[in-house]
C-alpha cells in the first residue's frame, strides 16, 4: 500500500475494524491488518496486579496526556535489546501526529524528573479507544500509563479498549481474545457512544492521584 495515505484514511480503517502497520521502521509503506482474532481489555473487569497497585498509589510518576505525543510514538518505535525491530515508521509518526492535532489520537505519558520514561498512544473514535503501542524506559512506566488510561476511559464513558492482538504482557490485566465477528459487533455498538477522553478535566487535583485511581478501580471492578 502506498505511503500516501491521509489521516482520514486511517479513521475510515478504524471504523471498519482494520488498522495499518508497516513491515519495519525503515519501510515507508503500510499494509492493512484484519486479524481473525482480536485482543480487547474489558474496561469493567480490568485487573491490576497487586504489586502494580502499590506502584500506582505511590505516584512515583507524573502522568500527563498529549504533552509529548510524537515523542511517545518515537519511544514506541525505538529499538531496544528486547525489541530489535518495530513496525512503526515515519509514515505512522506523521499520520498519527495529524490525528493527535485533530483530537482523535492521544498519548498517556509517565514522567520522572522532567524526563519522559514511558507511555502509550492510541486512537479515540466514539466510545472506542484503539490502543496502538506502549514503551517503558524504567520499570512499570507503561503499565502505570495503561492503568491511568483505563481509569480515564471509564470516566469518559468508553465501551471498548482494543489492543489489536493478545500477548503475554497483557494477560495480567485480563485481556480477552475474541473472534473477528464478535469484535465487529462490539465495535459497531461502541462507535455510537459519544465518549469524552477529556472528562478528567472536571476532576479536582485530589481525584487525579494514584490512590484515587485505584479507589475507582476497586469500586467498579
Amino acid at each position: 500500500m502506498s505511503a500516501y495515505l491521509t489521516a482520514d484514511d486511517l479513521l475510515a480503517y478504524y471504523v471498519n475494524g482494520v488498522f495499518p502497520m508497516a513491515e519495519h521502521r525503515d519501510d515507508p509503506d503500510l499494509f492493512i491488518v484484519d486479524p481473525e482474532e482480536r485482543g480487547v481489555l474489558p474496561l469493567d473487569r480490568f485487573h491490576v496486579p497487586r504489586k502494580l497497585r502499590k506502584v500506582v498509589r505511590s505516584d512515583q510518576f507524573m502522568v500527563r496526556t498529549d504533552s509529548a505525543f510524537s515523542r511517545v510514538i518515537e519511544g514506541c518505535a525505538a529499538v531496544t535489546r528486547d525489541r530489535p525491530s518495530t513496525w512503526i515508521n515515519s509514515t505512522i509518526l506523521n499520520l498519527y501526529s495529524q490525528l493527535n492535532r485533530r483530537g482523535y489520537a492521544h498519548s498517556v505519558e509517565c514522567w520522572r524528573d522532567n524526563k519522559l520514561v514511558g507511555g502509550l498512544y492510541g486512537v479515540s473514535i466514539g466510545g472506542v479507544f484503539f490502543g496502538e503501542s506502549m514503551f517503558s524506559r524504567v520499570s512499570d512506566a507503561s503499565k502505570v500509563a495503561l492503568v491511568h488510561l483505563v481509569d480515564r476511559l471509564r470516566l469518559g464513558g468508553y465501551r471498548l479498549l482494543d489492543t489489536q492482538f493478545t500477548n503475554p504482557h497483557l494477560e495480567q490485566f485480563g485481556i480477552e481474545a475474541i473472534p473477528r465477528h464478535e469484535f465487529q459487533r462490539r465495535l459497531d455498538d461502541a462507535l455510537n457512544i459519544q465518549a469524552n477522553f477529556n472528562a478528567y478535566r472536571s476532576l479536582s487535583p485530589d481525584a487525579l492521584t494514584g490512590a484515587s485511581v485505584m479507589q475507582r478501580m476497586t469500586q467498579t471492578s
